[in-house]
């Protein structure tokens, strides 16, 4: 069973798991209807519905300061910290998951995984992408449906075979700084990462 699927079932529905992700991942933040809409990908019936049941528990709190009004976590709920660390480790996206997802968009030659997909804050990257023939659009489509179930915006970079080989031979910075540091490979097609 996958996590999504374990998660929809303890929380009830997977509507509920997008929302309570993209509170407590993005503790700071407020967001509105509409940024709630956008960001899970849930039609605007349910994620009222949800909302309120949240607010009803005090995981989150409306503000009404502007025109809209707008949510935000509510700091003094009990179980913020398990809560989150439960879904951390509940991580929604596999390997598999973003191998299946990603494989459509071109000629995948890399994926490497980092940042948020590894639990490490200091990473630049959460996902390097590296084929041939990529199709830009899709590759941020699907990036943002897996942004809608994780919660947080991911921090990906994608770059032509050609392109990333050069790259890496000059020693570029952001490559360096992705395969220098604590990162997984999910697909590697490439002879020589060194």
């Amino acid at each position: 069973m996958k996590s999504m699927e374990v998660l929809e079932k303890i929380f009830g529905n997977a509507t509920k798991v997008k929302i309570m992700r993209l509170f407590l991942f993005n503790q700071e933040e407020s967001f509105n209807m509409d940024d709630i809409v956008e960001r899970t990908k849930v039609s605007r019936d349910k994620v009222r519905k949800e909302v309120n049941v949240l607010e009803k528990i005090h995981l989150i709190k409306k503000s009404r300061r502007s025109k809209k009004p707008t949510w935000s976590l509510n700091a003094k709920f009990s179980y913020i910290k398990p809560l989150r660390e439960f879904l951390v480790e509940m991580a929604p996206l596999k390997h598999r998951d973003i191998l299946d997802r990603v494989k459509n968009t071109g000629q995948i030659k890399l994926i490497v995984l980092a940042g948020l997909f590894i639990q490490d804050p200091d990473s630049r990257l959460d996902m390097l992408v590296v084929g041939d023939k990529l199709n830009e659009k899709v590759l941020d489509s699907v990036v943002r449906n897996m942004e809608a179930e994780i919660g947080r915006e991911l921090e990906y970079a994608f770059f032509d075979t050609g392109d990333f080989e050069y790259r890496l031979s000059m020693y570029d910075k952001l490559i360096r700084d992705v395969l220098d540091y604590p990162h997984e490979i999910v697909v590697n097609k490439i002879e020589d990462l060194s």
